[in-house]
């Protein structure tokens, strides 16, 4: 009796602790890379649900079935080399499973890298977004503005965030709008997302950097394309221009709230964006240059000492 008013009591427990859970935001999507990413994880979820009931059906029916009995002292059970039947399905399903995950991983990968489904031909709003010890700035280099910790972005739209970082490697994460992606300090990278209805999201560093990582969070609201032109609007009418003596001061560890200016540091603090093609070519044509040079006129190579 005990024992049942024990597991009474925790199961009790338990249910009382999970109706005070917040609902995971993977799983609730509003936007189509995080739509794809979180039937992702449903299906996953319910093909390993699957493979664990499976399993304990299984080791039910083993228990029952093979459990002692009263057998003769001298009993001896029958000599059994192997059955090819539960050796292929012991190999053969976990391949299945795998290969087809990987087809699944690999397809959603492709995806969520490129242009959001259904907004290929719509022109994509270009914000630089880079960290630095515990904060995040935001640039609008179209728009020129620039925000600290928060973010505007218009529904309808695709959004192409530019991502590196003044200091060590974060991961940008809007976890309802997409994955995270890594900035680094050296190289930009490129993500992909679109909001599909207007609301407020949280976004932060998935990536430990230090004591203040827990604060490094900033707060995403999407709007309409007409309310986001208003707020473009009112920024230049009301926010301080940016300049690179405050932009420094705002690279300086610590925790910040939020901040809005017009103009954008990428003016006097470029993004770290390499252009290797150019140089390639640059280095192309010195060297087509410098061969030319050591031809005369004839085509013929000239004597050199």
């Amino acid at each position: 009796m005990k024992i049942k008013s024990a597991l009474f009591m925790f199961i009790i427990t338990i249910a009382t602790i999970l109706t005070g859970c917040e609902p995971l935001m993977v799983l609730d999507p509003k936007g189509p890379q995080a739509e794809r990413q979180a039937r992702d994880i449903m299906l996953s979820i319910g093909i390993m649900s699957f493979i664990v009931i499976i399993v304990f059906a299984i080791l039910i029916y083993v228990l029952i079935k093979y459990r002692a009995s009263k057998q003769s002292p001298d009993y001896e059970p029958p000599h059994i080399e192997g059955n090819p039947w539960v050796e292929a399905i012991c190999v053969g399903v976990p391949i299945i499973i795998v290969a087809y995950f990987s087809f699944v991983s690999v397809q959603s990968n492709y995806i969520v890298e490129a242009t959001p489904q259904k907004y290929e031909d719509k022109e994509p709003l270009v914000i630089y977004a880079s960290s630095s010890d515990w904060k995040w700035h935001f640039s609008y280099p179209e728009e020129d503005v620039e925000t600290v910790n928060y973010l505007y972005i218009p529904t309808d739209r695709p959004v192409e965030f530019k991502l590196y970082s003044f200091g060590p490697i974060t991961s940008f994460w809007i976890p309802q709008l997409g994955g995270q992606k890594y900035a680094m300090s050296d190289m930009v990278t490129t993500l992909h997302l679109a909001a599909d209805e207007p609301g407020e999201m949280m976004g932060r560093n998935a990536n430990f950097s230090g004591k203040g990582t827990a604060e490094n969070i900033f707060n995403v609201t999407a709007m309409s394309q007409k309310d986001f032109d208003d707020w473009v609007e009112e920024v230049h009418e009301t926010a301080d221009p940016i300049t690179e003596d405050e932009f420094d001061k705002l690279l300086e560890p610590g925790h910040l709230g939020q901040m809005t200016f017009t103009g954008t540091h990428l003016d006097f603090s470029p993004a770290p964006e390499h252009d290797h093609e150019s140089t390639e070519t640059t280095d192309s044509e010195e060297s087509h240059e410098g061969h030319t040079e050591g031809m005369d006129m004839n085509g013929e190579h000239s004597e050199h000492k």
